[in-house]
């Protein structure tokens, strides 16, 4: 390959919006995929998947909204090889400035057989019809082959050509299964670029599952044969065990430029609030040894770690806090701050609320600074977190009080707004939490099941807040909520009730999909 600065340039194509959201539970409305749209765009990413439009009218609405207010990135929609798909995505992109569409079809022998019912001779043609149709709606055009690591390499390269031949500028090859090695991988990728004879009039792209833990190892392996855009998300969100991570493969390229001499142009100290602001719209805490992004990855505890430590940052650390947007408060915030002091330090972590979020969560701040004798940047993340997410919820948490112990029975009176009227109700329950929730049931009834409750402090100490995940199932729809609060039974309460208001969007939009 040659070393050419420009040949050596990295198309970062994030599908956060897409790919990620087609975890269990993750789903965002409007309001939070701009907001991350905003961010992303904001961290310098060259596309955004925003979205799926075909999927449901919510889907459309947020590409078409996207498509709208972010004008520096690509803005991209996805389309299956099907002619209502492609005009769907057509559609929902044309207030874009730089739109893409990117339409897909399975070429695995596995896929074709059981879930297309397709000969291969029908799948090939299906490329052609529907790069075809996809180019003479838009310009930029992307095709993936679905399963493309389990492919047959002849069939593989012979949908390569004809999608190239029909207009497609960007060819992505998928380990949609996780199921590439790194050598392997980098092996398919140099057959395309040997054996595809009009390779060079387009792009090569990929995008790595991490089923085996090796996503982002593959989009590397993939980068050094000459692949040069890469599909990955924030925190490595996405279905099953999720995607390659953004801020691993942009880092290492940073890091390792000895050996990677890839040029990603990301702003990566935008990296810490992308990855905040998407952990906590879509309530997938991360894991605190994730790289780049864990709470643990730049904490050194053993004792000859810290005397390096002492003499040399370099010696237990490959990059910088700083690189990645973790930078050390200039601002020590208690419960003497103001309104001011508290927007400044907001605007040091990467927050701009508006001015109704930002008074809510001052006033939970100082609440809040009346608990602790600490306030660490953790908490203020974990409360505005908590309360911007909710803006627009038809349920709203009222007071709590809750009466447990050794002596039974235990007792939760809870009140709530919904659809602004204030409701209250008394239950009990087998335990505290339990009451907590029959009691939601019992001013909303519903029949989510409870699939996951899950507590972790956000700081040390005993006055720590409590951070809680609760996901709720409920006819196949998958929704995770989180609440913070220095109480495990408030944020217990603000976790279910925010898992179950996003539950009321998943089913606004199921009724948008059937009605579309």
């Amino acid at each position: 390959m040659s070393k050419n600065k420009d040949e050596n340039r990295v198309i970062i194509f994030d599908t956060t919006l897409r790919d990620g959201e087609q975890s269990p539970g993750a789903s965002m409305n409007l309001e939070e995929k701009l907001r991350i749209a905003k961010v992303l765009d904001e961290l310098g990413v060259d596309i955004i998947e925003a979205g799926f439009p075909i999927a449901s009218n919510g889907d459309f609405e947020a590409v078409r909204e996207i498509s709208r207010t972010v004008t520096t990135p690509i803005i991209c929609a996805l389309a299956r090889a099907h002619r209502q798909d492609i005009e769907r995505a057509a559609e929902a992109l044309e207030p874009a400035r730089r739109k893409r569409i990117h339409t897909f079809i399975s070429t695995s022998p596995l896929h074709m057989k059981y879930k297309l019912q397709m000969e291969p001779e029908e799948v090939h043609q299906a490329v052609i019809d529907s790069v075809t149709r996809a180019r003479n709606l838009c310009d930029d055009v992307e095709w993936s082959c679905e399963d493309g690591s389990r492919t047959e390499p002849d069939f593989l390269c012979r949908t390569v050509e004809s999608a190239i031949a029909a207009g497609a500028t960007t060819i992505n090859i998928p380990d949609t299964v996780g199921y590439a090695i790194p050598e392997e991988f980098a092996a398919l990728i140099s057959m395309l670029f040997d054996r595809v004879p009009n390779i060079d009039k387009a792009v090569i792209s990929v995008h790595c599952h991490n089923d085996l833990g090796l996503a982002v190892a593959n989009s590397l392996a993939a980068i050094h044969a000459g692949a040069r855009q890469v599909e990955c998300t924030i925190n490595g969100l996405g279905e099953r065990a999720g995607n390659a991570a953004l801020e691993e493969i942009v880092m290492t390229l940073r890091t390792r430029q000895d050996f990677l001499p890839y040029d990603a142009r990301i702003k990566t100290e935008n990296i810490t609030k992308a990855s905040r602001l998407v952990s906590g719209i879509t309530g997938f805490v991360v894991q605190p040894n994730k790289a780049i992004v864990g709470a643990n990855a730049f904490a050194h505890e053993a004792g000859i770690h810290q005397h390096g430590m002492m003499r040399h940052a370099g010696t237990y650390e490959i990059m910088s806090p700083e690189s990645i947007g973790l930078t050390k408060s200039s601002l020590v915030m208690g419960k003497h701050s103001g309104r001011h002091a508290f927007r400044a330090k907001l605007v040091e972590l990467g927050f701009d609320v508006g001015d109704n979020a930002l008074e809510d969560a001052f006033r939970r701040f100082k609440d809040l600074a009346d608990k602790k004798k600490e306030i660490f940047d953790e908490d203020i993340i974990a409360l505005v977190d908590d309360e911007v997410v909710r803006v627009n919820d038809r349920i709203q948490m009222g007071s709590l009080k809750v009466v447990c112990g050794t002596e039974g029975p235990q007792t939760a009176e809870l009140a709530l707004n919904i659809d602004g009227e204030v409701l209250s109700t008394t239950a009990t329950g087998d335990g505290p939490v339990d009451a907590i929730f029959i009691a939601i049931r019992q001013l909303f009834p519903h029949e989510a099941k409870l699939a996951l409750f899950q507590v972790h402090a956000v700081t040390k100490g005993t006055d720590a807040q409590a951070e809680v995940t609760v996901r709720l199932e409920e006819n196949g729809r998958t929704v995770n909520g989180q609440g913070a609060d220095t109480d495990t039974l408030v944020a217990a309460a603000r976790a279910y009730v925010n898992a179950l208001n996003k539950l009321l969007t998943q089913r606004e939009k199921s009724v948008s999909a059937l009605s579309a």
